[in-house]
């Protein structure tokens, strides 16, 4: 039988992973990983399983929901001077991202992970809190917003999926056991560069938008240079490089999902970010597109 269908068993019957039975380090293993070491861990696996479903179905609904209509915040906020239950938005960023992404996965991480001292769960890990350390507490510090609030259900709405989607991936490098020698595994080595690359273009792109808006200025401006000639939100095309990257690296469903929910909610927002730009500025340049150059 193939090393990938017995890295399968390994899963469903709780086999420990050893290097034949993962392919013994070689490339391009079906399935480069055992999850789960213990029989009385099957339960936990199909808990694993089963919110990976749930976050399949979340990235769908996401997609359908701001397919036509954008959700209200940042620039698509209306009831900016509302008297609707709001909250402050520096806040409402560090809890659902600094407060998730790195306290919230470093605890599953450390404490439910069998593996979390493998060299390649330690890479993966690092570049996730490379990306959740800036986004969760340096850039709500640093961005200038254009309001400093924002509704509540909105900042609840970034919360919960977040809370689903790192659970999944923390309890994922947490606990899977790579093959030997997965660390020269084309799939490890482009991912982590797809993933730099992306990192890269989002930061870039923010300090850009940031450099636009003075401390006590709330307006909002047209953004020019770098991928900002070509489409109207290269932040969220690097977030989407970086985590398809993500996907790639730890070759598994828990990345694969997470990337799609950010597919699901950055492709339609980017085209609402785009007509809105054309409908607030005339002379908006007509040949950016939305989020991939020359193409959408």
């Amino acid at each position: 039988r193939s090393a990938g269908l017995k890295m399968f068993e390994s899963d469903t019957r709780g086999d420990a992973c050893v290097d034949d039975a993962c392919g013994g380090g070689a490339l391009w293993s079906d399935l480069p990983w055992a999850f789960f070491s213990h029989d009385d861990e099957n339960a936990r696996l199909w808990v694993h399983y089963g919110l990976i479903i749930a976050g399949f179905i979340l990235a769908v609904i996401t997609y359908l929901a701001q397919a036509f209509e954008p959700a209200p915040y940042g620039k698509h906020d209306n009831e900016k001077s509302s008297s609707k239950c709001r909250v402050p938005q520096r806040i409402a960023h560090v809890g659902a991202d600094g407060v998730l992404g790195v306290i919230g996965f470093s605890l599953i991480y450390f404490l439910l992970g069998e593996h979390y001292d493998g060299a390649v769960n330690i890479v993966m890990y690092c570049l996730f809190e490379l990306h959740y350390i800036h986004r969760g507490f340096i850039h709500p510090l640093i961005t200038r917003y254009s309001d400093k609030t924002e509704l509540l259900w909105i900042a609840v709405g970034a919360f919960l999926p977040n809370a689903l989607y790192f659970f999944i991936n923390s309890d994922w490098i947490g606990s899977a056991k790579y093959h030997h020698g997965y660390y020269y595994d084309p799939r490890f080595i482009l991912g982590i560069i797809i993933f730099i690359t992306g990192y890269v273009i989002n930061r870039y792109s923010d300090l850009k938008l940031r450099s636009l808006r003075h401390s006590s200025d709330k307006d909002y401006h047209v953004p020019h240079g770098f991928l900002f000639n070509h489409i109207a939100c290269p932040n969220y095309l690097g977030e989407l490089i970086e985590w398809a990257g993500w996907a790639v690296m730890t070759w598994s469903l828990a990345g694969l999902v997470w990337w799609l929910f950010t597919c699901a909610t950055f492709i339609p927002r980017s085209r609402h970010n785009l007509l809105w730009y054309r409908e607030h500025f005339k002379d908006y340049p007509s040949k950016r597109k939305a989020l991939i150059p020359f193409i959408y």
